[in-house]
């Protein structure tokens, strides 16, 4: 299965919603779960950078935390050099629905720890700089598991603020179930 915006061969794919394409596979003791989807837009009213986008995510977790490597294809060119916080985020992804998305993904909070730290050792920041082909990279590994569910990563409008895990306005997301 080939996703718009990606080019390659494809592993064997399972889909687990007509949208949400993953793969599992167990690689030296780590589990491998690969993600491909077009983004969806939280403002179809009206155009944005993100309408024609595909991301692909993908988390590699072991036994020592979680690396997470995301790749965006078909951004609007004319954003390129702008950095776009992107974040796992607690809950689904739904068109013109951004607060679904929940809050980040935080390992303090998932394991009840009280104050919870905001910060890039907590949570799974995937900023990203648009290049001039409409493309962005980011990878992240932090030091926890991300647990399974029902999951997003939603594309910021602004960089992420190291002090306060903010990013700006929610733009689009790409779904992460498993």
């Amino acid at each position: 299965m080939e996703r718009k915006g990606f080019r390659g061969g494809a592993a064997v794919l399972v889909g687990l919603s007509a949208s949400v394409a993953v793969a599992a596979t167990a690689v030296a003791g780590a589990a491998v779960w690969r993600f491909a989807d077009e983004l969806r837009d939280f403002n179809t009213a009206s155009a944005g950078p993100f309408d024609e986008a595909a991301a692909r995510l993908q988390l590699v977790d072991r036994p020592s935390g979680t690396t997470a490597v995301l790749h965006v294809r078909g951004i609007d060119p004319s954003v390129a050099g702008r950095t776009f916080g992107a974040h796992l985020h607690n809950g689904p992804c739904d068109t013109d629905g951004p607060a679904a998305a929940g809050g980040h993904y935080n390992a303090d909070a998932h394991a009840g720890h009280t104050p919870v730290v905001v910060s890039s050792a907590t949570e799974v920041w995937l900023d990203f700089t648009v290049d001039a082909s409409g493309a962005g990279d980011s990878s992240a590994a932090v030091d926890f598991p991300v647990l399974p569910g029902t999951r997003s990563v939603v594309v910021h409008a602004a960089p992420t603020d190291p002090a306060t895990g903010l990013a700006g306005a929610r733009l689009a997301c790409v779904p992460v179930e498993w």
